[in-house]
């Protein structure tokens, strides 16, 4: 009788559905440490876009501030959205994040069409009016972010499958995302987003194999490309021996490190700036970082160095302490498009790495990518309200 008792009741268990993961509320104010981090990152970019390019913008507009109005109205906005990120249940983006990227891929290839898009610098990136203009390709960040957080937190233990983790994650980085904006030409936010995936795919388990036998495919294509293109091989040589053409191929470097050597230990102070004034291009924009180091110093940009680490430890450690898998991927794709942008763009300007038009989050000129950069910190802030012991 126990025996049957038993065997009639063990279908029953056996049909009862799993029940869903009850996460816990929100129940965490925001980390201190790492609003505090991008706060001063934030305030001192404020500062360094004025001092930057005043001199520009009254060459231009005759304001010396033109550029730092544009600048607080970009960071009002970005600060709305970014509250908007904070207190939203992250948990409800999952499902927006296929959609997402879809919207993003059309809005990458409007760019491309004449009329459509516009192009400034060489490049065709904007849409919109000039006036009020964005970059898709600044979308395509978050869009490439979410997208993984939600494929690889569903995949469980198959990411270590080569057919079901990395390749279907690197298609869409690569072809969908990637590949438009390699066309504006972009290849700074093109290889941006290459390396959030690979590092995202790391983070989720993928197999160390799968993914350098991924790189080693995926180099010949790059070489390619690199090479199809008499800029972009300018822009490599020029990397390798800035000084050999130092007027010309070689002339934003060679005027970068100029404008850092030139800074010492402390600096020629703020707003003194000597490469400012129509020497260093770009300056308030992908070669901020250079100037500052001129008015501030080694000093200075030592603290610009540690603010950026102080941000990436705690947003691992709120990623890491997330209840779920698909917070802890999100909040960590999140640092990651945030530091290895910056690890980019200080590379380029001391001359670490083949020059790039990738700005430094939070301190560079530019409205799209400070709002990314901005709504990227609420979601990682959001992950944290959630975060368990």
């Amino acid at each position: 009788m126990h025996v049957r008792s038993i065997a009639a009741g063990a279908p029953a268990r056996r049909a009862r559905a799993p029940r869903e993961q009850v996460l816990p509320r929100a129940t965490h104010p925001a980390d201190a440490l790492l609003l505090g981090s991008v706060a001063f990152l934030v305030a001192l970019g404020l500062v360094m876009v004025f001092s930057a390019s005043s001199a520009t913008a009254y060459a231009i507009y005759h304001d010396t501030a033109y550029y730092l109005k544009r600048q607080f109205v970009y960071l009002i906005v970005g600060l709305a959205l970014a509250y908007a990120a904070y207190r939203v249940d992250y948990r409800k983006l999952k499902g927006i994040a296929p959609g997402l990227v879809m919207a993003t891929c059309v809005l990458l290839v409007l760019t491309l069409i004449p009329h459509v898009g516009f192009a400034s610098g060489g490049a065709r990136r904007w849409l919109g009016l000039r006036a009020l203009s964005f970059q898709p390709s600044e979308l395509a960040k978050l869009a490439l972010v979410l997208f993984l957080a939600a494929k690889l937190s569903s995949l469980g233990e198959n990411v270590r499958s080569l057919s079901k983790g990395v390749v279907p994650a690197l298609l869409v980085a690569v072809l969908l995302l990637g590949v438009p904006i390699l066309a504006e030409p972009d290849m700074g936010t093109a290889s941006l987003l290459i390396f959030t995936a690979f590092a995202m795919l790391f983070t989720a388990g993928a197999r160390i194999e799968h993914l350098l036998l991924a790189a080693f495919v995926m180099i010949p294509p790059a070489i390619l490309a690199v090479g199809s293109s008499a800029y972009k091989r300018a822009r490599v040589f020029a990397f390798l021996d800035p000084w050999k053409d130092a007027q010309n191929t070689g002339f934003h470097i060679v005027q970068s490190l100029l404008a850092l050597g030139s800074g010492g230990i402390f600096g020629l102070g703020l707003g003194h700036s000597r490469q400012k004034y129509f020497y260093l291009p770009e300056a308030h924009t992908d070669f901020i970082f250079a100037v500052l180091g001129e008015e501030l110093g080694m000093l200075g940009a030592i603290v610009v160095l540690a603010l950026f680490v102080v941000f990436a430890v705690r947003a691992t450690v709120l990623a890491l302490r997330a209840p779920d898998r698909f917070g802890m991927l999100l909040a960590m794709g999140c640092t990651f498009l945030i530091v290895l942008q910056a690890f980019i763009n200080i590379g380029v300007v001391t001359s670490s790495w083949p020059v790039t038009g990738v700005p430094l989050p939070f301190i560079s000129f530019g409205g799209t990518s400070l709002i990314v950069s901005l709504i990227a910190v609420g979601l990682i802030a959001n992950v944290g309200r959630y975060r368990t012991r």
